[in-house]
This record gives structure tokens, sequence and C-alpha cells, in this order.
């Protein structure tokens, strides 16, 4: 067999798009929130000498700041009355040095304030002991009997309910101080807390021969309990964000408006780059022209992110119109896929773009990631009911209009408010149902039953 090896020569056209690091950072750009994209800019400006950035602070412009919180779809709010002095961040008081100053003023300077001041030490923000006794009297040499003393007078101070070792601790230091609460609260806690907390409560009416309306009183107090006493005096400055885009509505016409208050703005040093082009060095030449051409790729680098961002939005907003037209703002299934496709851009551009941005509406500010909702069930053709897919917020919305008109005493099973979605045109099955109620913090049937 004669085998021949043959060589040619061919030439190819090949179009590929390098990824160079002003791509790599003009991406970056769109992912930035504000007072990201601002940080960016400054740290550019202190290595380009031809850009200054500022940023408006216009309070009478289109956008405000906010403070960062979950905001629920039926919240309502005047975003024009806002008093702009409440929204400096107040530096609240620490639990520790809350706790701190109540020591100095009530306790003498004696060995037993230096214990309580250690336990002190070891209290987490939630209020609670986080070392064990019997370990911080080796630490420092002491007798149990002092810790336990120490621990008592710790478990003194407000808030009501610091200094507990466990949950079941807390309440009953919480009910102990509190002059209005119900009879048999603090023993049962502390005697029985295990059946109460899993309302085995025929066994507490056994042996404490109480009624089922009692303990159900005793129920609704633990309730008004705060299991976190400590939580209140956070010390922490509370975060603020500005919107990215603001909706107006003028009777069927909505718009989608970029909020420009609040973002960085960078302006060329005209009369610096004046100056030193006069200079005819080399080196000076280059350097001017690399942080020229670095200023103009910012600036379209800026002006596309905020167009990308505003054409995202309205693409969102046509989507969701209910949702800012109609009183129960309902929203539809929409997936990343749906806008991308619409406007013709890759799925991880829409991401980046709705990525830790912000929406200012009339009636609350919402992130604009959360209108992608996957469908989860289908609505049939019943008394005007369209044939499309259902979102997750329509079932939450549903499951809790079902569970608040339930019969307390006799609540509804899963399976049970399966069937009255089902009668309702709307298929789901019992499994998403529990799954729904476990992000609500809906309890079961059996939990969520009362006796009075």
């Amino acid at each position: 067999m004669n085998f021949e090896q043959k060589f040619s020569q061919q030439q190819k056209q090949v179009q590929k798009m390098a990824m160079t690091q002003q791509l790599q950072q003009s991406i970056q750009m769109l992912q930035y929130n504000a007072e990201e994209l601002a940080n960016f800019l400054e740290q550019k400006a202190l290595e380009n000498p031809l850009i200054e950035v500022t940023v408006e602070r216009d309070f009478a412009g289109e956008s405000s700041l906010y403070p960062i919180q979950k905001t629920n779809y039926q919240n309502s709010g005047n975003h024009e009355d806002v008093n702009y002095l409440n929204q400096v961040p107040d530096t609240s008081t620490s639990l520790f040095e809350f706790l701190l100053e109540q020591i100095h003023l009530t306790m003498r300077d004696t060995y037993l304030r230096e214990l309580v001041l250690l336990l002190t030490e070891n209290i987490d923000d939630n209020g609670y002991l986080k070392i064990d006794l019997e370990e911080a009297a080796k630490v420092v040499g002491a007798e149990d009997i002092q810790m336990l003393d120490a621990l008592t007078l710790l478990q003194q101070l407000d808030p009501p309910g610091v200094g507990a070792r466990n949950l079941q601790e807390c309440l009953m230091l919480q009910i102990e101080r509190d002059d209005d609460a119900p009879n048999m609260a603090y023993v049962i806690i502390e005697e029985e807390f295990e059946n109460f907390a899993n309302r085995k409560w025929k066994e507490i009416t056994k042996n404490f021969d109480i009624s089922l309306e009692e303990i159900q009183e005793i129920f609704d107090y633990v309730q008004t309990l705060t299991p976190r006493p400590g939580a209140v005096y956070d010390g922490s400055r509370e975060q603020y964000i500005r919107p990215d885009l603001v909706v107006r509505i003028d009777g069927d016409v909505i718009k989608v408006l970029s909020a420009k208050t609040g973002l960085p703005v960078v302006h060329f040093q005209k009369e610096y780059y004046q100056e030193m082009s006069q200079f005819k060095e080399k080196d000076v030449t280059r350097f001017m022209k690399e942080k020229f051409n670095e200023y103009e790729w910012i600036k379209r680098s800026i002006a596309q992110r905020g167009e990308t961002i505003v054409k995202v939005g309205t693409a969102i907003v046509e989507r969701q119109r209910d949702f800012f037209t109609k009183t129960d703002h309902p929203i539809k299934p929409l997936t990343l896929k749906e806008i991308s496709e619409k406007l013709e851009i890759h799925e991880s551009t829409v991401s980046r773009s709705v990525n830790g941005k912000y929406l200012e509406t009339g009636f609350g500010i919402f992130e604009l990631k959360s209108f992608f909702t996957n469908s989860f069930g289908k609505s049939t053709v019943r008394e005007g009911v369209n044939d499309e897919d259902v979102s997750g917020d329509a079932i939450r919305k549903k499951l809790l209009t079902i569970i608040e008109a339930e019969n307390k005493n006799k609540p509804l099973s899963d399976q049970k408010i399966v069937d009255l979605m089902k009668a309702e045109g709307i298929e789901v099955s019992r499994r998403t149902i529990a799954k729904y109620r476990d992000i609500l913090n809906i309890a079961s049937s059996a939990k969520r039953k009362r006796f009075d």
C-alpha cells in the first residue's frame, strides 16, 4: 500500500470578536448600579487627568433616595412628599453600647460588675448569650455561683429578654417583666415549651386543667413577644438606593424615564487638555491622546449603558402593563429570554441591565429583576379568564386570599386549596402550594387551627 502525504496552502478569512479590556469594562459598567458606577468612574478620574466626575444632587428632580427594603405590591406611598432630612441615616446606638451604658449607670464598680461586663462582651446582635457560664468562669477564675449572679444582673437590663441562652429563656424573661401577661403563660413556657410550640395543646390542658381557649390566648400573647430582643439596637447604617428608572402614567400612556438625579456625570477637563497640548514632546502627546480616547470611550459607554437600561425597562413595563395600571398590581410570567428576543440582544445583557437596578412608581420602588417570574400553572378559559400561564406571584396572592377567608377553626388542607384553585381555573400541584406556604411563612393547616 502506498501512502501519499500532500501539503497545501490555503487562505481563510475568519471574523472573531476579541474581548478587549475596554469591552470587558463596558460590559461591567452595564452591571454596575449607580453607586458602583460612581466608584468606578472616580477611580478612572484619579488615573486620567482629563476626567472629572460629579454627581447631580437636585432634590427637585425626578429621583429620590429610598431605604433599601422589600416593597410589597400592595404598599402605597407618594414619593413627592418625602422629607429629605429624614433620609440621612441615623447612627443609632448598638446593643453593646446600650448595655454598657446601663451597667455603668446602675452597678457599682465591684468584681461582680466585671463579670457582667465579661458576659456583655459575649452577647450577639440578637441579644443572646453566646458563652457557656462554666467556660466564662474558667476564663476569669470565678465561681459558678458568681457567674450565675452576674447573668441574673445582665438579664435584668433592657431590652427584656437580653442575656437569654435560648428562645425559651428569652420568652420567659419577657413574660416575667410584663404585668399584663396572661395567667399561666410563664409556667407553660417553662414546663411545657415543646408541647406548646408543637401545638400539642391537649396534653397541656390535662396537665394544668385549663381550656384550649386559654392556651389560645397565651399563644396569641407569645406571638407579640420578640425572639430577637437585641435586633432593634442594630447600630449599622441604613443603606439607601436611588432608582435608575422612573415610571410616569398619563391616562393610557406609560412613560419610562431615566432617573438622572444621583447618577455620576463625566466632564472633560478642556483647559488642562489645551494647556498640555502645547507641549510637543512625543511622550506627552501620546499620553494625552490615550487619555482623550479613554474619556471618549467612557462617555460613549455611559450613554450606551443608560440607553440599554431604558430599553430593557421599557420592554418590561410594556409586558407588565397591568402591574402599573391595575389596583391589585398583577404580575405576568416573564423570562429574560422573552425580553432578549424582543430587543434582539443577548440574555446576559438583559441580566446585567436589571441586576441591582430599581424602578420608581407612584406606589413604591421595585427592583427590575422582581418582574421576572416563572409560570407554575395554567389558567383555563373560564368566566373570562385568559388561557395563559399563571405567574408565581398570582398563585401567592390567590393563596393568601384563600387562607385569609378560611374558617380558622377548620383550616383548609393543601389539597383542599388545590381543589379551590382548580375550581377557579388555576391548575397547580399540592407540592406547589406547600412550597409557597413556606415562602410566605404560612403554617400547615394543623398549626393554623384556632380554638377561640
